[in-house]
């Protein structure tokens, strides 16, 4: 009797439970579209802050406009900046090192890096803003883990990581973050149905890339005390907090702010302290050539050629070996990638090739192309 007459106290009546449900807001927040703020007036909030997050779809050259323009602000304000950036995987941080400090080339650094190897996105998006880095000395920090640890956990998982890749993760890793584990698990549906197994490792892979980065970023601000951080990464490893600022401030107690790009971005409350709307932007036509290409012992070999592209236009043909473009050996695809970097639709380049005959042998030819978009 008296253990029920404990349990009806304990339990909220319908009457209790509609009244409670009566006092909660109906509307979490406001968003007052008619006070919005100009980059003046945020850039003296973002100053007082120890890191700033700056958010963006890779593709969108519009974002990166947007984070070169916050970069600036904060360096006219006089801060002592770094630039962390998720596009560079750490083993590769001495060549960024080099870069910044005019010891090798742009070329030397995407060649060293493994730029186009490691990343897929076009690097004209992020040129600008290494380019400011370079000539204000701003030191850049190669955030992420390598693309080779990921990879095994992604096939097999994180128990199959030997010891001395264990030595290159973080040693804690949250999986305490349930929203986090929510959002992940939509991300994860979208690409069809996989079993629970499956999901775990891409989970593993998230939270690897969000600790290594967020331990990466709170090692160097404890090693530069006095140092601002702005941290360049994909809109989804900061919403929220979750992704890589809550797992900085886990290790670091410091301040933040979190700014990302709007349009196609839900707006919800907590999702970002600051949300901009950069001026549409679109990236110029890169010149291309057309065609498809491998790596050979020789030079860069053509295993298909684009129909009407510049490249059939101009002769070439699939099996060629490309061996130099305007007289600069290429001896990878990265080298013809990069040759093309400063290039413009409708500019010519001239060709130096092998191209490989069974009766009469190996054949060298110059061609000359006009680069098409």
């Amino acid at each position: 009797m008296t253990h029920r007459a404990a349990s009806e106290q304990e339990k909220p009546s319908d009457q209790q439970a509609s009244e409670a449900a009566e006092t909660r807001p109906a509307i979490a927040a406001v968003l007052d579209l008619q006070q919005t703020r100009g980059l003046e007036v945020l850039t003296p909030v973002l100053s007082t802050r120890r890191v700033v997050y700056v958010g963006e779809t890779h593709d969108e050259y519009a974002h990166h406009k947007a984070q070169l323009a916050v970069i600036e602000a904060l360096h006219a304000t006089g801060a002592d900046l770094a630039i962390g950036m998720e596009m560079f995987q750490q083993p590769y941080q001495p060549y960024l090192d080099d870069y910044i400090a005019g010891k090798i080339t742009e070329a030397e650094m995407l060649r060293k890096t493994e730029w186009y190897e490691r990343w897929v996105y076009d690097y004209r998006n992020y040129q600008p803003i290494l380019k400011f880095a370079r000539e204000k000395v701003i030191p850049v920090i190669a955030l992420n883990i390598s693309r080779e640890i990921t990879g095994q956990v992604s096939r097999e998982g994180m128990e199959s990581l030997s010891e001395q890749e264990r030595d290159q993760i973080p040693a804690d890793i949250d999986y305490s973050d349930q929203a986090y584990k929510e959002r992940l698990k939509k991300i994860f549906s979208q690409h069809g149905e996989e079993t629970s197994r499956s999901f775990e490792r891409f989970l593993q892979v998230q939270l690897l890339w969000d600790e290594g980065m967020a331990e990466r970023a709170a090692s160097y601000l404890a090693e530069h005390p006095y140092k601002q951080l702005v941290i360049l990464a994909g809109s989804g490893h900061l919403m929220h907090s979750s992704g890589i600022p809550n797992r900085v401030k886990r290790r670091q107690q410091v301040t933040s702010a979190i700014v990302l790009p709007g349009g196609g971005l839900k707006i919800e409350p907590g999702i970002a302290d600051f949300v901009v709307f950069p001026e549409a932007a679109e990236l110029p036509p890169a010149a291309v050539m057309g065609v498809y290409m491998e790596r050979s012992e020789q030079g860069v070999l053509v295993s298909e050629v684009v129909k009407e592209s510049a490249a059939e236009q101009g002769g070439v043909k699939p099996d060629d070996i490309i061996l130099a473009l305007d007289g600069t050996t290429v001896a990878s695809p990265t080298d013809l990638r990069i040759e093309l970097l400063g290039k413009k639709p409708g500019d010519g380049v001239r060709l130096t090739l092998l191209r490989r005959r069974l009766l009469f042998g190996d054949e060298r030819l110059d061609l000359d192309l006009i680069l098409g978009q």
